[in-house]
């Protein structure tokens, strides 16, 4: 009974964890309309934000792995946080000097931290159970991650998107005085919310120097990624976890623009359940939308796309103990692709709305793919998971693809490479349609 105790109170403790690095990952999307106008970025060139973030994934997942093995998983915790807060403290003199490449390197040095935390968190939130409840336990820790993900575009829509954006041409034509004083209070913008983040993690880090955790993988096998690489089952769901992540990330990191490219500002305006809506959200943080920058008013509406992801993992959590997780993850793919192929041949609110609902339907994806590759693999779970971790590189690869296809053929065609990404995913699911279905909640928080 004390070890259940014991495994309760980690679970609630490393479920923290999945907040903060979705919180932190959706934010970081907030960002690129922004970035685009204070650099006149092309949207192939607003993609490398993605690209030096889930690069780190790619980079260090592996050592992450091996390092986790080494020095166990509280400091390797304590070291993925204080990492995460340099990150954090970079965009400092990056948004001071307006100089692109620094904040490119503050995004993987705050996604090298978040590597460490997702190779050790995700497979250690599996091992506090039974093996036929991971999925499910690993859908609740995610539903949280989706928690923080729902609200960072509350946030970026309402303190990083709030005001008007100069063009390089529009700075040009300001005083010296006047340039000092904008770029001033650009560099505040970002700098104030990302020095409050890094305080927060910093305390989080002091917080997991003073607690203790159930010691669990503590032996490392030889060979162990060779012989997963040759595992055709876990490279199928490796592929599956970088498809993924770049489909969820390349939709989220443009809905925004995809939402200017249509001009929806006037139809949402227009309006008054939409106007509603939007107000309220801003009203919980005593903000208004009056003559506020368009990014702003339509960048509130992410939220139902990340949001979506939120209520999608509690709601897997019940269909994964009833169902096959193979058979719900097809369904969801499906029903995303289904979603995207609307919104590809609509406009307006229709449009809007339906890509807005993919978020929904990727909610159980990350979950089920990780642990239906895990599911059988035993002492390699450790590696295993540096291995599907390394696969979120797929967040840095697709965004930028995607990017250079709507620089070239406009938003609606770009889609089509997002559609081959959930194709993908239906397959994977379909093919693994007869695994056994997992446990409840409930039943998993105390295996």
């Amino acid at each position: 009974m004390s070890e259940n105790k014991s495994y309760r109170s980690a679970f609630i403790i490393i479920t923290t964890l999945f907040f903060l690095w979705g919180f932190i990952t959706v934010l970081v999307d907030s960002l690129i309309p922004r970035l685009r106008d204070v650099f006149s970025l092309s949207y192939f060139e607003a993609g490398l934000v993605q690209f030096a973030f889930f690069m780190a994934y790619f980079i260090l997942s592996i050592p992450a792995g091996l390092l986790l093995s080494k020095i166990g998983y509280k400091k390797g915790i304590i070291l993925g946080l204080t990492t995460m807060a340099v990150g954090c403290l970079l965009f400092y003199p990056a948004s001071s000097y307006r100089i692109f490449p620094i904040f490119l390197l503050g995004y993987f040095t705050l996604a090298g931290g978040m590597t460490i935390l997702q190779v050790a968190a995700n497979p250690y939130v599996a091992l506090l159970g039974s093996e036929d409840g991971a999925a499910s336990r690993l859908n609740l820790s995610q539903a949280f991650n989706s928690l923080g993900t729902a609200i960072a575009p509350i946030i970026g829509a309402l303190f990083l998107l709030s005001d008007s954006v100069k063009t390089t041409e529009e700075i040009a034509s300001l005083s010296e005085v006047e340039k000092v004083s904008y770029y001033t209070a650009e560099a505040a913008t970002v700098q104030t919310p990302f020095l409050v983040i890094a305080g927060v993690i910093l305390f989080l880090a002091l917080l997991f120097a003073f607690i203790n955790l159930p010691k669990l993988m503590q032996t490392v096998p030889k060979g162990g990624y060779g012989k997963l690489l040759r595992n055709k089952s876990m490279m199928l769901g490796a592929l599956g976890i970088f498809v993924y992540v770049g489909a969820e990330v390349a939709i989220g990191s443009y809905l925004v623009n995809y939402f200017l490219d249509m001009n929806l500002e006037e139809t949402v305006r227009g309006n008054e359940t939409m106007m509603g809506i939007a107000d309220f959200i801003a009203s919980l943080f005593n903000k208004t939308f009056d003559g506020k920058d368009p990014k702003s008013l339509l960048g509130i509406f992410v939220i139902f796309y990340w949001s979506g992801a939120m209520v999608g993992r509690f709601v897997g959590a019940y269909l994964t103990r009833i169902m096959s997780p193979g058979r719900v993850l097809s369904i969801f793919a499906f029903l995303a692709m289904a979603m995207i192929l609307i919104s590809m041949s609509s406009s307006g609110l229709v449009a809007m709305w339906t890509i807005l609902a993919v978020g929904l339907f990727n909610s159980i994806m990350f979950p089920t793919i990780f642990t239906l590759t895990l599911d059988g693999l035993g002492e390699l779970k450790p590696q295993a998971s540096g291995l599907l971790c390394t696969a979120i590189v797929g967040g840095a690869l697709i965004p930028p693809a995607y990017g250079y296809l709507t620089d070239s053929f406009g938003f609606k065609l770009s889609f089509i490479l997002v559609l081959i990404c959930y194709g993908y995913i239906f397959f994977f699911g379909y093919r693994k349609k007869d695994k056994a279905s997992t446990h409840s909640i409930a039943d998993q928080l105390v295996d």
